[in-house]
């Protein structure tokens, strides 16, 4: 998904570079990823390990989605996956920068903490 929606980068400017921060999930880690992100020039960031305040995915992607498809009914798993998909899709740029601009200021307060969780804090 996310080449769906970034891919056109290359395209702007091939010589930018594409850091991608990604949470150690088997699907990222796998070799067909690795390889597929190594043929596109995509250097990885990876994610402290059971570090959930700095996952976007927990701060930012899953409770927007959730927003979005609350009250939702589905009629197959398939159904589901495809309006999860579209709703990531059509998230704004603006939304986006706020989520990056939120990620520095949560990675900067991890340093702080040395580490401790501050998730509640």
């Amino acid at each position: 998904m996310f080449f769906q929606k970034h891919g056109g980068l290359r395209k702007i400017n091939p010589e930018r570079r594409i850091i991608l921060h990604q949470d150690n999930a088997s699907s990222h880690t796998a070799q067909k990823t690795r390889q597929y992100l190594t043929e596109e020039n995509v250097e990885l960031l990876n994610h402290p390990p059971y570090s959930l305040d700095l996952s976007s995915n927990n701060f930012f992607t899953f409770p927007k989605i959730k927003n979005r498809l609350r009250g939702q009914r589905f009629q197959s798993p398939e159904e589901a996956v495809d309006a999860f998909k579209n709703a990531v899709l059509d998230l704004p740029a603006n939304e986006w920068n706020k989520c990056f601009e939120n990620w520095f200021e949560r990675m900067q307060m991890c340093i702080n903490l040395r580490g401790e969780y501050f998730e509640k804090q």
